[in-house]
C-alpha cells in the first residue's frame, strides 16, 4: 500500500529531490552543532580565556542554526508541496473513477462514505507526504549521525546513556500496534458519523414532516459517543507513550550526571574541566535522541493512519467491476431505430424487473411508456442510457449494439429528463449548460424562449445569473422542471426521453410543459414515459407495461378499442371522482 503511495511522487522527481535535499543537509547538519558547542566550551571557554576566537566561534554556531532554520523552513514547503500536490492528482484519479461506475455502485454504497474517502481520507494520507516519509527518513539520518557522534566523543558514556533505549524500543512497538486499531476503529466511526449527517441534512423535510427531530438526535447521539470513543483511544496511547518518552529521556540526563560524579571523584581540577565539553555535547545529544524517536512514533502514526485510509481509498480505485470503460465507436448514425430484443434485467440477482422486451421504436417517432408503479417503465430508460447493462438480449441503435458505442459518446446524443430534477448550487445559466462553454448565452436564450421559460427567469433577480440556491428549492417543482428542458435542448440529443416529466407539476406548468414537450420532441426520436394519459395520447406508439413485460402496444385509439390495461388505465384517470 505505502509502495502504491510512493509512485504517485514520480511526476515530481525534482520536487522530492529538493525536499529530500534540504531534510538530509538538516540531518547531518543538527547532529554536529553539539560536537561544535563542546569543542567551543572545552578550548575557549574552560581551558582558554580568548575572547575574539570565542566571539568568531559563536557566530560560527549562529551561522549553523540560521542555517538549520533556513533549510527547516525549505523541507517542511518542498514536503508540504509535493503533498499537496500528490493528493491533488490522487484525488482526480479517485473522482474520475468513481464517476466511471454504474449507477448499481451508487445504490449499494452511501454518499456520505464517498464524500469521507474524496475529502477526509486524502487528507489523512496528505500528511504521509508531508511529515511522513520525509520527516521519518530525516530523524532516522539524524539518529544515525548523533549515535555515531556520540560513540567516536565517548563510547563508554554513550553506553551508559544508551540504558533506557531497550525500554522505549519495547514501549514504542506496544504503541504502534495500539494506535493501529485505534486508527481502524476511527475510520470506521468517521465513515458512520459522515454517512449519518449527509443523509439527514439531505432529508431534513422528512425528519421535520414527520416529527422525528428527537429520535434522530438520539441516533447522531450514539454515532457521535462512538466517534469520540473511537478517538479517545488514540489520545490515551498517546498520553502513556509520550510521558514515558520523557521520563526516559530524564533517565538518561540522570544516568549522565551519575557517570560524571563517578568521573570527577579524584580527579584533578584540569581533568574535571575538560570533562565540561563533554557532559554538555551529551546532554544535547540526548535531547537530539530522544526526540525523533519520540517523534518517529508520532509520525509512525501519521503514516499509519494514512495507510489505513489509502487502503480505502484503493479499494475504490481498484474496483473495477463497476466501471463502464468497454465500447470504442464515436461514430453512429442515431438518427436511427431503436432495438430492443429479448432484453432482460435485475436490480437483484434472480429478480428480473424487465422480462424479454422486444420494442422497436422508429427514428423520429415519439413512443410512449404507460404501467402501474414496478412495471419497469423507468429500468427500459436506464439500460438504454446504459446507467445499468442488461444482462440478457440486445439493444441495438440501428445496427450498432450499445454497449459497443463509447459511453461518453452514447450519452452525449441521449438526453434524459426525470421527474426528480436536480438542481446545484450555482446560477440558472450553468445548471443549464452544466458547464459547456460551448453553449452560449445567446443559445441559452433562445432554448429557454423555445420551451416558454424566458418569462419567469427574465423576472428573477439577476435572470440567467440568478443563483437557485442548494437543489433549487427557491424556485417551485414546473419551473425546475422546465429548466430540466432548456437543459435537455441546448444540447440538441437525437434521442430524447422523458421520464415522468409532468407527474409532479399543477395544471399551468403543466400546460407550459406539454407546449414544452411539442417543441423538444420535433424532429428526435422520443421516449415518453407517462403517468399522465392526457399527455400521451397523440404518441405515434404506445407501450404498456405489467411485472416487467410489455402486455399491450398501439395507437391511443388502438389501444381503446382492445379494452384492455390501457382502457382500464385511461378511465380510472378520466373519470376519476375530484374532491
Amino acid at each position: 500500500m505505502f509502495g502504491r503511495l510512493i509512485r504517485f511522487v514520480k511526476p515530481y522527481k525534482t520536487l522530492f529531490a529538493t525536499a529530500a535535499t534540504c531534510v538530509i543537509l538538516l540531518s547531518f547538519l543538527s547532529p554536529f552543532r553539539p560536537y561544535l558547542i563542546g569543542t567551543m566550551v572545552d578550548r575557549y571557554i574552560v581551558n582558554s580565556q580568548n575572547s575574539a576566537l570565542l566571539l568568531q566561534w559563536s557566530i560560527g554556531i549562529a551561522g549553523v542554526l540560521f542555517l538549520e532554520g533556513i533549510l527547516q523552513f525549505s523541507s517542511s514547503y518542498f514536503s508540504n508541496l509535493l503533498a499537496q500536490s500528490v493528493i491533488r492528482d490522487i484525488r482526480k484519479n479517485l473522482f474520475r473513477h468513481i464517476v466511471s461506475f454504474r449507477m448499481r455502485y451508487f445504490d449499494k454504497t452511501p454518499v456520505g462514505a464517498l464524500v469521507t474517502r474524496v475529502v477526509s481520507d486524502l487528507e489523512a494520507i496528505t500528511q504521509v507526504f508531508s511529515s511522513g516519509i520525509m520527516e521519518i527518513s530525516g530523524d532516522l539520518i539524524s539518529l544515525t549521525m548523533v549515535l555515531s557522534l556520540m560513540f567516536a566523543t565517548n563510547w563508554q558514556l554513550s553506553l551508559m546513556t544508551l540504558i533506557p533505549i531497550p525500554l522505549l524500543i519495547i514501549a514504542t512497538r506496544i504503541f504502534a500496534k495500539a494506535m493501529r486499531s485505534s486508527f481502524q476503529l476511527e475510520r470506521l466511526q468517521v465513515t458512520k458519523l459522515n454517512t449519518f449527517v449527509q443523509e439527514h441534512l439531505t432529508g431534513m423535510s422528512i425528519v421535520q414532516i414527520f416529527n422525528k427531530n428527537k429520535e434522530e438526535y438520539a441516533k447522531f447521539v450514539e454515532i457521535n459517543k462512538g466517534h469520540r470513543k473511537a478517538h479517545i483511544n488514540a489520545v490515551w496511547a498517546n498520553s502513556i507513550f509520550f510521558p514515558v518518552v520523557e521520563i526516559l529521556s530524564s533517565l538518561s540526563i540522570a544516568f549522565l550526571l551519575v557517570w560524571g560524579a563517578v568521573h570527577v571523584d579524584g580527579k584533578s581540577s584540569i581533568e574535571v574541566k575538560a570533562m565540561y565539553g563533554q557532559i554538555i555535547a551529551f546532554t544535547l545529544w540526548i535531547y537530539q535522541l530522544y526526540r525523533p524517536i519520540r517523534q518517529l512514533a508520532d509520525k509512525f502514526n501519521v503514516l499509519q493512519r494514512g495507510v489505513v485510509r489509502a487502503e480505502r481509498i484503493f479499494e475504490i480505485l481498484d474496483h473495477d467491476a463497476q466501471r463502464q470503460d468497454n465500447g470504442t465507436l464515436t461514430e453512429v448514425n442515431f438518427n436511427a431505430d431503436i432495438l430492443f430484443q429479448n432484453v432482460s434485467f435485475a436490480y437483484t440477482k434472480g429478480k428480473d424487473v424487465l422480462i424479454n422486451i422486444n420494442l422497436k421504436i422508429d427514428k423520429g417517432a415519439t413512443v410512449a411508456i404507460v404501467g402501474s408503479t414496478g412495471a419497469g417503465k423507468s429500468t427500459i430508460v436506464n439500460v438504454l442510457g446504459r446507467f445499468y447493462e442488461h444482462e440478457r438480449g440486445e439493444i441495438k441503435i440501428g445496427a450498432t449494439k450499445i454497449e459497443n458505442i463509447e459511453l461518453t459518446y452514447l450519452r452525449k446524443n441521449i438526453a434524459v429528463v426525470l421527474q426528480d430534477i436536480f438542481l446545484f448550487s450555482d446560477s440558472i445559466h450553468n445548471n443549464i449548460t452544466l458547464g459547456d462553454v460551448s453553449i452560449s448565452r445567446e443559445k441559452v436564450i433562445e432554448a429557454s424562449k423555445a420551451v416558454g421559460a424566458h418569462d419567469f427567469i427574465a423576472k428573477l433577480p439577476g435572470a440567467y445569473d440568478y443563483q437557485i440556491g442548494e437543489r433549487g428549492t427557491v424556485l417551485s417543482v414546473g419551473q425546475r422542471q422546465l429548466l430540466s428542458f432548456i437543459r435537455a435542448f441546448v444540447y440538441n440529443p437525437q434521442i430524447l426521453i422523458l421520464d415522468e416529466a409532468t407527474s409532479s407539476v399543477d395544471n399551468e406548468s403543466e400546460m407550459l410543459i406539454q407546449k414544452a414537450t411539442a417543441q423538444i420532441t420535433k424532429g428526435r426520436t422520443s421516449i415518453v414515459i407517462a403517468h399522465r394519459m392526457s399527455t400521451i395520447q397523440k404518441a405515434d406508439l404506445i407501450v404498456v407495461m405489467e411485472h416487467g413485460e410489455i402486455i399491450e402496444s398501439g395507437t391511443h385509439q388502438e389501444l381503446i378499442k382492445k379494452q384492455g390495461k390501457y382502457n382500464t388505465l385511461y378511465e380510472k384517470q378520466i373519470f376519476q371522482p375530484i374532491g
